[in-house]
Protein backbone atom coordinates (compact mmCIF):
# COMPACT_ATOMS: atom_id res chain seq x y z
CA UNK A 1 0.00 0.00 0.00
CA UNK A 2 2.88 2.42 1.28
CA UNK A 3 4.45 1.57 -1.82
CA UNK A 4 1.33 2.41 -4.66
CA UNK A 5 1.07 5.61 -2.74
CA UNK A 6 4.50 6.60 -3.31
CA UNK A 7 4.08 5.87 -7.17
CA UNK A 8 1.11 7.20 -7.01
CA UNK A 9 2.47 10.74 -5.49
CA UNK A 10 5.91 10.25 -8.53
CA UNK A 11 3.26 10.33 -10.97
CA UNK A 12 1.66 13.47 -10.11
CA UNK A 13 5.00 15.07 -9.85
CA UNK A 14 6.04 14.10 -13.52
CA UNK A 15 2.72 15.32 -14.55
CA UNK A 16 2.78 18.36 -12.73
CA UNK A 17 6.32 18.98 -13.94
CA UNK A 18 5.69 18.20 -17.63
CA UNK A 19 2.57 20.55 -18.21
CA UNK A 20 5.11 23.18 -16.09
CA UNK A 21 7.65 22.78 -19.12
CA UNK A 22 4.92 22.80 -21.92
CA UNK A 23 4.04 26.85 -21.44
CA UNK A 24 7.23 28.09 -22.08
CA UNK A 25 7.63 31.59 -21.94
CA UNK A 26 9.32 31.82 -25.28
CA UNK A 27 10.21 29.85 -28.84
CA UNK A 28 12.75 30.97 -30.68
CA UNK A 29 12.96 30.34 -34.84
CA UNK A 30 14.59 29.99 -37.64
CA UNK A 31 12.45 31.65 -40.87
CA UNK A 32 12.14 28.38 -42.12
CA UNK A 33 9.87 27.94 -39.29
CA UNK A 34 11.81 25.09 -37.44
CA UNK A 35 13.13 25.57 -33.91
CA UNK A 36 16.14 27.68 -33.56
CA UNK A 37 19.56 27.22 -31.39
CA UNK A 38 20.55 30.35 -29.18
CA UNK A 39 24.42 29.49 -29.49
CA UNK A 40 23.93 28.79 -33.45
CA UNK A 41 21.80 31.69 -33.94
CA UNK A 42 24.51 34.42 -31.62
CA UNK A 43 27.01 32.47 -34.00
CA UNK A 44 25.58 33.42 -37.23
CA UNK A 45 24.72 37.05 -36.11
CA UNK A 46 28.10 37.87 -35.39
CA UNK A 47 29.06 37.18 -38.99
CA UNK A 48 27.22 40.53 -39.78
CA UNK A 49 27.43 44.56 -40.00
CA UNK A 50 24.39 45.35 -38.41
CA UNK A 51 21.42 43.04 -36.46
CA UNK A 52 18.17 44.96 -36.02
CA UNK A 53 16.37 43.55 -32.72
CA UNK A 54 12.58 44.20 -33.56
CA UNK A 55 10.87 44.26 -29.98
CA UNK A 56 7.44 44.98 -28.74
CA UNK A 57 8.22 47.48 -26.25
CA UNK A 58 6.67 46.33 -23.21
CA UNK A 59 7.25 43.13 -23.25
CA UNK A 60 9.64 41.63 -20.76
CA UNK A 61 11.06 38.68 -22.69
CA UNK A 62 12.03 40.61 -25.36
CA UNK A 63 13.77 42.94 -23.74
CA UNK A 64 15.61 39.57 -21.51
CA UNK A 65 16.25 38.60 -25.01
CA UNK A 66 18.38 41.84 -26.35
CA UNK A 67 20.23 41.79 -23.21
CA UNK A 68 21.57 37.95 -23.23
CA UNK A 69 22.00 38.99 -26.84
CA UNK A 70 24.45 41.18 -25.83
CA UNK A 71 26.20 39.88 -23.32
CA UNK A 72 26.72 36.74 -25.86
CA UNK A 73 28.02 39.25 -29.23
CA UNK A 74 30.23 41.07 -26.80
CA UNK A 75 31.97 37.47 -25.38
CA UNK A 76 32.62 37.16 -29.68
CA UNK A 77 33.10 40.96 -30.86
CA UNK A 78 34.50 42.78 -27.67
CA UNK A 79 34.51 46.34 -28.41
CA UNK A 80 33.98 46.24 -31.99
CA UNK A 81 30.05 45.74 -31.00
CA UNK A 82 28.08 49.19 -30.49
CA UNK A 83 24.65 49.61 -30.29
CA UNK A 84 22.18 51.67 -31.32
CA UNK A 85 18.30 52.39 -30.10
CA UNK A 86 14.89 54.37 -31.71
CA UNK A 87 14.28 54.84 -27.69
CA UNK A 88 16.68 57.41 -27.72
CA UNK A 89 16.47 61.05 -29.47
CA UNK A 90 19.47 61.83 -32.09
CA UNK A 91 19.84 65.29 -29.93
CA UNK A 92 20.69 63.49 -26.37
CA UNK A 93 23.46 62.24 -27.95
CA UNK A 94 25.82 64.50 -26.13
CA UNK A 95 24.52 63.62 -22.90
CA UNK A 96 24.70 59.99 -23.36
CA UNK A 97 28.16 60.10 -24.35
CA UNK A 98 29.38 62.25 -21.38
CA UNK A 99 27.57 59.93 -19.15
CA UNK A 100 28.74 56.30 -20.55
CA UNK A 101 32.42 58.00 -20.60
CA UNK A 102 31.83 58.84 -16.49
CA UNK A 103 31.85 62.20 -16.17
CA UNK A 104 28.77 62.65 -14.24
CA UNK A 105 26.53 59.97 -12.54
CA UNK A 106 22.73 59.16 -13.75
CA UNK A 107 21.03 61.31 -11.57
CA UNK A 108 22.47 64.18 -13.48
CA UNK A 109 21.82 62.33 -16.87
CA UNK A 110 18.43 61.45 -16.91
CA UNK A 111 17.50 65.30 -16.36
CA UNK A 112 19.12 66.21 -19.01
CA UNK A 113 17.94 63.63 -21.94
CA UNK A 114 14.77 64.65 -23.82
CA UNK A 115 11.63 62.42 -24.55
CA UNK A 116 13.46 59.86 -22.23
CA UNK A 117 10.76 56.60 -22.71
CA UNK A 118 8.47 55.93 -19.39
CA UNK A 119 9.93 52.11 -19.60
CA UNK A 120 13.68 53.13 -19.40
CA UNK A 121 14.40 51.75 -16.01
CA UNK A 122 12.85 48.58 -16.56
CA UNK A 123 13.81 48.34 -20.36
CA UNK A 124 16.38 49.78 -21.94
CA UNK A 125 18.00 50.91 -19.00
CA UNK A 126 20.35 47.54 -18.64
CA UNK A 127 21.37 47.69 -22.27
CA UNK A 128 23.07 51.43 -21.59
CA UNK A 129 24.40 50.06 -18.67
CA UNK A 130 25.89 47.08 -20.27
CA UNK A 131 27.39 49.32 -22.47
CA UNK A 132 29.10 51.79 -20.28
CA UNK A 133 30.31 49.07 -18.02
CA UNK A 134 32.29 47.78 -21.18
CA UNK A 135 33.08 50.50 -22.58
CA UNK A 136 30.69 50.16 -25.51
CA UNK A 137 29.42 52.88 -27.84
CA UNK A 138 25.51 53.51 -27.03
CA UNK A 139 24.45 55.55 -30.57
CA UNK A 140 20.79 57.65 -30.20
CA UNK A 141 19.68 56.87 -33.47
CA UNK A 142 15.59 58.54 -33.32
CA UNK A 143 15.07 61.51 -35.29
CA UNK A 144 13.86 64.06 -31.99
CA UNK A 145 10.01 63.70 -31.73
CA UNK A 146 9.61 67.39 -31.93
CA UNK A 147 10.64 67.35 -36.11
CA UNK A 148 8.65 64.30 -36.59
CA UNK A 149 5.66 66.17 -35.66
CA UNK A 150 6.34 68.70 -37.54
CA UNK A 151 6.64 66.27 -40.73
CA UNK A 152 3.39 64.98 -39.28
CA UNK A 153 1.89 68.62 -39.71
CA UNK A 154 3.91 69.89 -43.02
CA UNK A 155 5.10 67.06 -44.69
CA UNK A 156 8.48 67.77 -46.39
CA UNK A 157 8.10 71.24 -46.41
CA UNK A 158 9.14 70.84 -42.95
CA UNK A 159 12.44 70.57 -44.00
CA UNK A 160 12.50 74.19 -45.33
CA UNK A 161 12.05 75.65 -42.11
CA UNK A 162 14.17 73.91 -39.86
CA UNK A 163 17.83 75.49 -39.16
CA UNK A 164 21.27 73.95 -40.30
CA UNK A 165 21.47 72.74 -37.02
CA UNK A 166 18.25 70.73 -36.58
CA UNK A 167 18.27 69.22 -39.87
CA UNK A 168 21.52 67.95 -38.36
CA UNK A 169 19.60 65.82 -36.07
CA UNK A 170 17.55 63.85 -38.99
CA UNK A 171 18.49 61.29 -41.81
CA UNK A 172 19.41 63.96 -45.00
CA UNK A 173 18.36 61.13 -47.36
CA UNK A 174 14.61 61.44 -46.40
CA UNK A 175 13.90 63.72 -49.31
CA UNK A 176 16.05 61.68 -51.67
CA UNK A 177 14.64 58.43 -51.39
CA UNK A 178 11.24 58.80 -49.41
CA UNK A 179 8.59 56.00 -51.10
CA UNK A 180 5.21 56.12 -50.20
CA UNK A 181 4.10 52.94 -51.88
CA UNK A 182 7.01 50.96 -50.16
CA UNK A 183 5.08 48.52 -48.30
CA UNK A 184 5.58 49.61 -44.98
CA UNK A 185 4.71 52.96 -45.51
CA UNK A 186 1.81 51.80 -48.29
CA UNK A 187 0.24 49.51 -45.66
CA UNK A 188 -0.18 52.07 -43.11
CA UNK A 189 -2.85 53.67 -45.39
CA UNK A 190 -3.95 50.26 -46.41
CA UNK A 191 -4.73 49.25 -42.84
CA UNK A 192 -7.02 52.51 -43.00
CA UNK A 193 -9.34 51.39 -45.24
CA UNK A 194 -12.02 53.75 -46.56
CA UNK A 195 -11.21 56.27 -43.60
CA UNK A 196 -7.83 57.30 -45.09
CA UNK A 197 -7.09 60.64 -43.44
CA UNK A 198 -6.27 64.21 -46.18
CA UNK A 199 -2.93 63.73 -44.34
CA UNK A 200 -1.82 60.29 -44.91
CA UNK A 201 1.32 61.37 -46.85
CA UNK A 202 2.09 63.79 -44.14
CA UNK A 203 1.75 60.57 -41.58
CA UNK A 204 3.72 58.41 -43.93
CA UNK A 205 6.64 61.20 -44.11
CA UNK A 206 6.93 60.99 -40.60
CA UNK A 207 6.84 57.55 -39.93
CA UNK A 208 9.66 57.58 -43.07
CA UNK A 209 11.66 60.27 -41.10
CA UNK A 210 12.14 57.85 -38.24
CA UNK A 211 13.61 55.18 -39.95
CA UNK A 212 15.83 57.20 -42.41
CA UNK A 213 17.71 58.86 -39.34
CA UNK A 214 17.77 55.51 -37.72
CA UNK A 215 19.48 54.34 -40.74
CA UNK A 216 21.66 57.47 -41.25
CA UNK A 217 22.96 57.55 -37.65
CA UNK A 218 23.32 53.76 -37.50
CA UNK A 219 25.45 54.20 -40.54
CA UNK A 220 27.40 57.35 -39.90
CA UNK A 221 29.12 55.23 -36.47
CA UNK A 222 29.85 52.47 -38.69
CA UNK A 223 33.18 51.14 -40.16
CA UNK A 224 34.04 48.08 -41.46
CA UNK A 225 34.96 45.59 -38.85
CA UNK A 226 31.94 46.93 -36.49
CA UNK A 227 29.21 45.17 -36.01
CA UNK A 228 26.05 47.18 -34.37
CA UNK A 229 23.08 45.50 -32.40
CA UNK A 230 19.92 47.87 -33.25
CA UNK A 231 17.25 48.06 -30.98
CA UNK A 232 13.25 49.42 -32.22
CA UNK A 233 9.85 48.42 -32.22
CA UNK A 234 9.49 45.32 -34.16
CA UNK A 235 7.44 47.06 -37.27
CA UNK A 236 10.85 49.03 -37.94
CA UNK A 237 12.53 46.11 -39.10
CA UNK A 238 9.71 43.72 -40.30
CA UNK A 239 10.26 42.20 -44.07
CA UNK A 240 13.46 44.17 -44.24
CA UNK A 241 11.46 47.32 -44.35
CA UNK A 242 12.07 50.70 -42.41
CA UNK A 243 15.21 51.33 -41.21
CA UNK A 244 16.70 48.23 -43.41
CA UNK A 245 15.40 49.22 -46.44
CA UNK A 246 16.85 52.69 -46.07
CA UNK A 247 20.17 51.10 -45.48
CA UNK A 248 20.03 49.12 -48.35
CA UNK A 249 19.19 52.31 -50.22
CA UNK A 250 22.14 54.21 -48.63
CA UNK A 251 24.73 51.62 -48.51
CA UNK A 252 23.75 49.04 -49.87
CA UNK A 253 26.29 46.22 -49.45
CA UNK A 254 26.34 45.48 -46.29
CA UNK A 255 25.28 42.32 -44.06
CA UNK A 256 21.74 43.05 -42.73
CA UNK A 257 20.20 40.59 -40.14
CA UNK A 258 17.57 40.68 -37.87
CA UNK A 259 15.21 39.20 -35.13
CA UNK A 260 11.51 39.94 -34.12
CA UNK A 261 9.39 39.33 -31.78
CA UNK A 262 5.38 38.35 -32.27
CA UNK A 263 2.77 37.02 -30.31
CA UNK A 264 2.04 33.34 -30.13
CA UNK A 265 -1.45 33.59 -31.83
CA UNK A 266 0.52 35.99 -34.13
CA UNK A 267 2.82 33.30 -35.22
CA UNK A 268 -0.08 30.45 -35.55
CA UNK A 269 -1.18 32.62 -37.98
CA UNK A 270 0.87 33.62 -40.05
CA UNK A 271 1.56 32.12 -43.46
CA UNK A 272 4.50 30.34 -44.44
CA UNK A 273 5.63 32.92 -46.90
CA UNK A 274 5.47 35.57 -43.95
CA UNK A 275 7.29 33.47 -41.59
CA UNK A 276 10.18 33.14 -43.87
CA UNK A 277 10.15 36.45 -44.65
CA UNK A 278 9.94 38.33 -41.92
CA UNK A 279 13.35 38.17 -40.18
CA UNK A 280 16.13 35.51 -39.82
CA UNK A 281 14.48 34.71 -36.64
CA UNK A 282 11.65 35.16 -34.66
CA UNK A 283 11.16 35.13 -31.12
CA UNK A 284 7.56 33.88 -30.02
CA UNK A 285 6.33 35.04 -27.05
CA UNK A 286 3.40 33.82 -24.70
CA UNK A 287 0.14 36.11 -25.45
CA UNK A 288 -0.70 36.60 -21.68
CA UNK A 289 2.51 37.46 -20.63
CA UNK A 290 3.03 40.21 -18.08
CA UNK A 291 3.44 43.55 -19.88
CA UNK A 292 6.07 46.44 -18.13
CA UNK A 293 4.70 49.53 -17.85
CA UNK A 294 5.24 52.70 -20.27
Amino acid sequence: MKYLLLTTLLLISLISTTKAQNKPAYQLFKNNGKTANYNKMIKDLADSDMVFFGEYHYNPIAHWMQLEVSKSLFNIKKDSLFFGAEMLESGNQLVLNEYLSGLYPESKMIPEMTQMWGNYQTDYRPLVEFAKTNNLRFIATNIPRRYAAMFNKKGMDALKELSPEALALIGPDLEKYFDPTVKAYAEMADKMGGHVPPNMLNIQTAQAAKDATMAHFSLKNFKKGDLLLHFEGSYHSNYEQGIIWWIQKIQPGLTLKSITTVSQSEWSKMTKEEKNTIANYILVVADNMTQTKS
